[in-house]
């Protein structure tokens, strides 16, 4: 045997001797690392191991039900948890001001979670959940790691908050640790649907649009622009915390189990509002599945429609619904290490109907277990691959009892027929879903629970059927089109993450990578948004869209889609109230994407359907203006006044001279066509209309449309006819319009970008240079840690770019207050950003 063997070694090292070079394959032994790590020769099948920081966020995912650290609101603000716990980073979408390309916004820090001008502490522990509010003003709660709760208000600008309430007095206790919240959902206009648009169906002429009735269901809160905020503690307490009208925010508990020992305390929890009552998930400690349906009694005064004046006083009572146990391993499912027996998330989601004529779907429980191997040759070498086990509950009522066994009958019991009891509920276990070579990290609801988004630590994502839990929207579908996968858009660029938080309308997603960077990512037309489901903010659509701006007739197309689908009525060729026409929305939003789809940049020429727009949104904002500061509602006309204030009329005077001036830019632009001897012959008999509109596009000449325009022509006589014959008309024709900034020839842009000229939207005013300051701390570094006097800041426009000074602090001057209010928004119905005020803000 030796010496077989020593035949076999010197047969083996021939081939190291001088004369036979030595063959890696296609591996160049130059790049070999003798004395570092590894070369990759392409011979192992397995993944790469898992980070440790992926390692440790799903740790954190099966210890805290509560441990989203990332989230995004209905208006547009991206909230992150810091790396170290002690402060939330606020970004929002914007379009650059120079290419009006879209992109994250800098991070704005913020941790002041205590009482005004306090210190926050930080005793708690770090932050480890955020959660939004639905609200019209998104609010933010932002708890800790012993559930203490701070809440903040997001009421003017997407990265400046008020604190609402302070966690400064919640006590420091892990019983309190939060495992699963929940915001009221917001009562519907209707109060009783909510409006879903699409699928789109093609047909031959074209694509006809569908509409469904979504059921939305309580509760509610009261106040129809409030939300509520409940919260399941780790000691199965259930607890409220609710504003009143005057957004002080109180808070009520109850215990939802009685706590005997550490097994029965819970781990996670999930919330949904069904049919009045809320429906509460939780496991525990033990292995348990628990069902507890809870109602709220608000305790309001009989036939009131209106927020009542007075205070709230909430009751909650729960009952114990249905139990089981949440570890039942199947057939389907391989025996993996101690890991795949701990519980990622749970969703509980309400009853829905999957069609019309169809019978309701059960409230449905969802949990996901991830199983992640420790390597190959290492704990998990017999499973390599590592898995997310997505396990299904259904709630089912039966309202026949079952019959019993022959056996009872045999011992002498007869079963009474009772015809008042309850029926029973039960949870039926559904078959589970595998998925191999994933890890969930978050998942999410879209279409009003419809569908569900499994999102994973490798950037991709999955869409799945509520009702049969199929995979969908994996191709296009051309033919019947309801998301935009189906139109041919994907994420084109996954990236490794920790967190994810998609966008209301689902259409990007922002990621929270290793290292605590926050990347945007977008879809991209890769071969048309979920169907829009309310007024969400749709600046991630625009950013999508702009992929196709320089499409001949795409923003054209848009709109008329647009206009058919919502039944837009844009004719107000007859004299019409100017409420009708300043109150129809829909209009507002086609004017809006027009003015967004032709801005170029702040200093660069805008398209003409992008002037055309933009006049007629800063026409019907003066509108606004003027006649809010001159009707004060008769509740308040004995407390202010906003005309007594020199600030309003200040500010109602650049309104003022602003209409003036686009008139009289009118008036100059159409007698300069009579002039002009090309428009004439095309108003000859032979002239051709399409050719005379495609000669004042390519002259950007927007006046005889803000004329013919029946909506721009309102604005305009509404305007000006308060200053109907105070004005000589020859002044008219001399005007500047440096104002107007409809002045795009290239001298003007050149003049303005040198000057940095930057004019107020709110004053209608050329903004002054910045005061200096001496304060070098204050918002400058992006850090905002209370509301004392710093740096001179700006409101940003995140969709157009337009700026206007931030007065927020002018609190003692109600009147000014009140006509402020009105500019929550830009004209333009895009967000405020705030920005540090610079020679060069940007």
């Amino acid at each position: 045997m030796t010496d077989d063997m020593s035949l076999m070694l010197d047969d083996g090292m021939q081939g190291m001797s001088g004369d036979v070079p030595v063959s890696l394959g296609d591996v160049d032994v130059d790049d070999v690392d003798l004395f570092g790590g590894s070369v990759e020769l392409g011979l192992s099948s397995h993944p790469p191991p898992p980070s440790k920081q992926l390692l440790l966020r799903v740790d954190e995912q099966r210890i805290r039900g509560c441990c989203q650290r990332i989230g995004w609101s209905k208006q547009g603000t991206i909230a992150a948890i810091s790396e170290d716990g002690q402060s939330i980073d606020l970004r929002y979408l914007r379009a650059d001001p120079e290419t009006a390309a879209w992109g994250l916004s800098q991070p704005t820090s913020y941790s002041q979670f205590s009482a005004a001008n306090t210190p926050t502490t930080f005793s708690g522990g770090p932050i480890v959940h955020l959660a939004w509010a639905a609200t019209g003003h998104p609010e933010l709660a932002v708890i800790d790691s012993v559930g203490r709760i701070s809440i903040l208000a997001f009421s003017i600008t997407l990265n400046r908050p008020f604190p609402l309430r302070s966690w400064e007095a919640d006590p420091i206790d892990d019983l309190n640790a939060v495992v699963g919240c929940y915001w009221l959902p917001i009562m519907p206009a209707n109060k009783q649907y909510n409006l879903l648009h699409g699928p789109a169906i093609r047909e031959p002429q074209g694509y006809r649009y569908e509409t469904a009735y979504i059921h939305a269901f309580g509760p509610h809160h009261p106040n129809p622009a409030k939300s509520a905020l409940m919260c399941v503690t780790s000691s199965a307490k259930l607890r409220l915390f609710f504003s009143q009208n005057s957004s002080v925010v109180h808070d009520t508990s109850i215990e939802l189990e009685n706590i005997a020992s550490s097994d029965d305390l819970a781990t996670h929890a999930s919330i949904c509002s069904e049919k009045g009552v809320l429906l509460i998930a939780m496991t525990t400690a033990s292995r348990q599945l628990k069902v507890v349906r809870a109602v709220i009694h608000w305790n309001l005064p009989q036939h009131q429609d209106k927020p009542a004046p007075h205070q709230f006083s909430p009751v909650m009572q729960h009952k114990h619904a249905a139990s089981t146990t949440w570890l039942q391993r199947g057939h389907e499912e391989s025996q993996l290490d101690i890991s795949s027996a701990q519980i990622s998330h749970i969703e509980m989601l309400p009853s829905a109907l999957p069609g019309p004529n169809q019978a309701w779907s059960p409230p449905l429980i969802i949990t996901v277990r991830n199983y992640i191997p420790a390597g190959p040759g290492g704990l998990g070498g017999a499973n390599p691959e590592p898995q997310s086990i997505i396990n299904r509950w259904e709630l089912l009522s039966e309202s026949t009892p079952q019959p019993l066994h022959p056996a009872f009958e045999q011992l002498g019991f007869r079963p009474t027929n009772n015809s008042n009891a309850q029926a029973a509920i039960r949870l039926n276990r559904l078959a589970p879903v595998i998925l191999s070579n994933k890890t969930v990290i978050s998942v999410q609801t879209l279409q009003n629970g419809r569908a569900l988004c499994f999102l994973f630590s490798d950037g991709t994502s999955q869409y799945r059927d509520r009702f049969t839990f199929e995979e969908i929207f994996q191709e296009p579908n051309l033919a019947r089109i309801s998301s935009l996968q189906h139109a041919g858009f994907e994420l084109v660029d996954p990236t490794p993450c920790l967190a994810v938080a998609l966008s209301p309308t689902g259409c990007s997603a922002a990621q929270l990578c290793e290292g605590g960077s926050v990347k945007w990512n977008t879809l991209k037309y890769t071969g048309p948004a979920f169907a829009a489901s309310g007024p969400d903010p749709y600046d991630d659509i625009l950013a999508t869209a702009r992929e196709f701006v320089e499409g001949p007739k795409f923003a054209y197309d848009w709109i008329l889609d647009i206009v058919r689908v919502l039944k837009i009525n844009v004719d107000y060729s007859e004299e019409s109230h100017h409420d009708q026409l300043v109150r129809n929305n829909s209009l507002h939003l086609c004017l809006s994407i027009l003015n967004h789809m032709g801005f170029r940049g702040e200093y660069k020429k805008r398209a003409f359907y992008s002037k055309f727009s933009m006049l007629a949104l800063n026409s019907r904002n003066i509108v606004i203006l003027i006649t809010i500061a001159s009707n004060t509602p008769g509740t308040l006309k004995e407390k202010l006044n906003p005309l007594d204030e020199p600030d309003v009329v200040d500010a109602l005077a650049g309104c003022a001279k602003w209409a003036l001036d686009l008139v009289s830019y009118i008036c100059d632009c159409l007698f300069g066509l009579l002039e002009d001897s090309k428009f004439m012959s095309f108003l000859s008999s032979g002239g051709n209309f399409n050719d005379m509109v495609g000669y004042l596009q390519e002259k950007n000449e927007v006046a005889l449309h803000l004329i013919l325009c029946s909506s721009t022509r309102g604005f305009l006589s509404a305007n000006v006819r308060t200053f109907r014959g105070l004005t000589d008309p020859a002044k008219l024709y001399f005007a500047d319009y440096s104002v107007l900034e409809v002045e795009d020839d290239d001298h003007s842009l050149r003049e303005k970008r040198l000057k940095h000229v930057q004019i107020d939207v709110f004053k209608r005013a050329e903004l002054a240079p910045p005061r200096p300051t001496n304060n070098s701390s204050g918002t400058s570094n992006g850090h905002m840690n209370s509301f004392s006097q710093g740096p001179p800041m700006l409101r940003r426009c995140v969709r157009c770019a337009a700026v206007m000074d931030d007065i927020s602090g002018s609190g003692s001057r109600p009147g000014y207050q009140f006509v402020l209010a009105q500019q929550r928004k830009c004209s333009c119905s895009g967000n405020w950003g705030l920005i540090p005020r610079t020679p060069a803000s940007a």
